[in-house]
């Protein structure tokens, strides 16, 4: 095997093979990178056996052929490397690759082990494969990622549950403490989609590699989950767990209201959150007509009070609840204005934009005393 292409080309996707290999890894073999090069083309595959990375890239081909490369080192050694044209070059007696930039006396030389040693990665047929605007998947990703719970025991709620159903394609994530819903009209087929739950490193990718333009690509197996788009293809394991029943924690109707401007809320709750008791970064919000008061104290160390303007019309309440499960949504929502609705004060609050639109968001109130 022997080829040669731009070191910045290749770098970046090394880094992102990199970011699919586990640290964790006790199988060698799932610590390397696999090159593939054929018609000047070059195949670059990565695996830590539940996600898989494969992408491709323009490369001057001088001899076909395939190894695996310790990806870490590879990374390391493409990093610090002068801009510039890269050559590689395996040599079969003794497996090494060689790798120097174009032009400089500076060689490097790993170990590599044969492509045919390396895990097979999951294939579906082509027209399993539906398609929606990446923008619009984009969206669904980022206003429920953060809802994910990150407690291990409860491994139901350890992803994105995905869903179509009544011409809509659901995605929700819950805690337990707090949920994020979004729905996207969609004219896909097939008609329904049974519900699935998508672990959130696959979908952490497909954000950081999504460009936000054309189309993506999305197919489902018996427990995988395929995704295609630009020259990236992504397949993961789906977490085998039913789902809650996020049906039921949706309130049906709440009497009480109010808004505020967004930004000017996310704006206090930084400055509020300065001075709150860490385990609990619990905060507090007094509504009355016309004014909001946010609040919170941390013991003996301080205190801290910000007012603003509100559209509100009712009896003076006050809701406890942590500060993070407001901040989170309000980052994601791109609209001026903000609701929040409400029945009392221990019950669930649900954070809406104005006008509203496909997103809200749950969120469990805490103790007031």
């Amino acid at each position: 095997m022997k080829f040669s292409c731009e070191k910045e080309v290749i770098l970046k996707e090394i880094s992102i093979a990199q970011d699919i290999i586990s640290s964790r890894n006790t199988v060698s073999i799932l610590s390397n990178v696999l090159l593939e090069t054929s018609e000047n083309n070059l195949r670059i595959k990565a695996t830590d056996l539940k996600v898989s990375f494969e992408t491709n890239i323009n490369v001057e081909t001088k001899q076909a052929g395939s190894t695996t490369i310790f990806c870490d080192k590879l990374l390391g050694i493409l990093r610090s490397l002068p801009e510039g044209e890269v050559d590689f070059d395996l040599r079969q007696e003794d497996m090494m690759l060689f790798i120097r930039p174009v032009f400089q006396k500076i060689d490097f030389k790993l170990k590599s082990v044969p492509a045919d040693k390396y895990p097979e990665i999951k294939e579906i047929k082509e027209d399993t494969y539906f398609e929606l605007p990446q923008k619009e998947f984009m969206d669904m990703i980022s206003k429920t990622l953060f809802a994910v719970s990150n407690d291990e025991s409860r491994y139901f709620m350890n992803g994105v549950y995905f869903e179509k159903a009544n011409g809509n394609l659901v995605m929700v994530a819950t805690d337990g403490r707090r949920l994020s819903y979004i729905a996207k009209a969609v004219d896909i087929e097939p008609e329904s989609i049974k519900g699935v739950i998508i672990p959130p490193k696959i979908l952490h990718l497909v954000r950081k590699l999504s460009t936000g333009e054309g189309n993506i690509f999305i197919a489902l197996g018996d427990n995988n989950l395929f995704i295609r788009f630009n020259q990236h293809k992504l397949t993961s394991n789906l977490i085998d767990a039913q789902f809650p029943n996020y049906e039921r924690v949706i309130p049906e109707e709440q009497a009480q209201r109010f808004s505020v401007e967004r930004q000017a809320l996310q704006a206090a709750l930084r400055r509020v959150s300065l001075l709150v008791e860490e385990k609990s970064r619990r905060i507090l919000l007094n509504v009355q007509s016309g004014n909001l008061v946010v609040s919170s104290s941390e013991g003996d160390i301080g205190m801290a009070k910000e007012e603003m303007p509100c559209e509100y019309e009712g009896p003076e309440i006050t809701l406890a609840l942590n500060y993070v499960y407001l901040i989170d949504p309000l980052k994601e929502m791109e609209t001026e204005r903000v609701s929040l609705e409400f029945s009392e004060p221990d019950k669930a609050i649900t954070l809406k934009p104005i006008p509203e639109k496909d997103f809200f968001h749950i969120i469990m109130p805490m103790q007031i005393n």
